[in-house]
């Protein structure tokens, strides 16, 4: 595959719009699809093309990539007579980014296979600002020789990708960073919560953890959002449930145990239950506080 590629982006939302407008700057012709037309705009604006179909997206495309909520919309844009195997050209590649079950990837592998078409699972980590900056870190999973033909679409989107094993080890990987990622910004709710019912100045608090062991990519991240009791979503609540549902089913598979993790995934069920499920996972702050009894 040469440096510069054509590119069918299928899911222009929070995440995939700036991830097709990184591929534009990087040189790489993008045409893109959402089942919502109006998030194309971004795209266009940027140099990109857009799609009034998936099969128009994907026909002439060297890499067809997805950026899809879970499982079910994988499957909806990939199969059936208006998806992307029945459309796009043998010799093509699927790069899936969505945060979806591994046995999901492995049988979106063996289905493309058939139609010739080569499929990596690479779902990413970094949230909203990380694929605005371009800065996402990428988990790949599938054949390596399909992967080193793609880095160097990868690379336009992430600043750490990474090869992981056979088809399902990129959502593999991604499963256990949710689960990190759950736990750190829980510990991190939990102590914010503490410090601001002492009385200490938070922001001064925030910033001296951060640069002790406590410090972390989640508090970096979030210290805004604590601080300023803004959970406009850069990653929605509901979609790391989602994440909560495949690590913990994951882990059942192999034998696992997740004691902590299994806390964690009900308090982000508890924000749902709430309501919450559409503002950032920092809202894990306002159940805290909930329980609490500030609310």
């Amino acid at each position: 595959m040469s440096a510069v590629a054509k590119v069918g982006f299928i899911g222009l939302g929070i995440m995939g719009s700036p991830m097709a407008v990184n591929l534009v700057r990087a040189g790489h012709a993008v045409t893109g699809w959402n089942r919502s037309p109006h998030r194309t705009e971004a795209l266009v604006a940027a140099g990109g093309s857009a799609a009034s179909s998936i099969a128009d997206a994907v026909r002439d495309a060297d890499v067809v990539i997805t950026m899809v909520p879970a499982s079910p919309q994988v499957e909806a844009v990939a199969y059936g007579p208006d998806g992307i195997l029945e459309n796009a050209r043998r010799g093509a590649t699927l790069i899936d980014h969505s945060s979806i079950t591994p046995q999901t990837s492995i049988d979106l592998a063996k289905r493309a296979a058939d139609k010739g078409i080569r499929v990596l699972d690479a779902p990413v980590s970094g949230g909203e600002a990380g694929a605005v900056e371009g800065v996402l870190s990428i988990m790949v999973g599938g054949d390596a020789e399909v992967f080193e033909s793609v880095v160097p679409v990868l690379q336009a989107m992430a600043a750490t990708v990474v090869h992981c094993g056979p088809h399902g080890a990129g959502q593999t990987v991604k499963a256990a960073n949710q689960l990190i990622v759950a736990l750190n910004l829980q510990a991190c709710a939990e102590a914010v919560n503490f410090l601001d019912k002492s009385g200490v100045d938070l922001k001064a608090a925030l910033q001296v953890l951060s640069a002790g062991l406590a410090g972390s990519a989640v508090l970096d991240r979030k210290t805004e959002n604590f601080l300023l009791h803004d959970f406009r979503p850069g990653f929605k609540t509901d979609l790391h449930h989602k994440d909560m549902g495949i690590v913990t089913e994951a882990a059942r598979t192999v034998g696992a145990v997740l004691p902590a993790g299994t806390v964690a995934a009900q308090l982000i069920a508890s924000a749902r239950a709430q309501g919450w499920g559409d503002l950032d996972h920092s809202v894990l702050l306002q159940v805290m506080e909930r329980l609490s009894g500030d609310q």
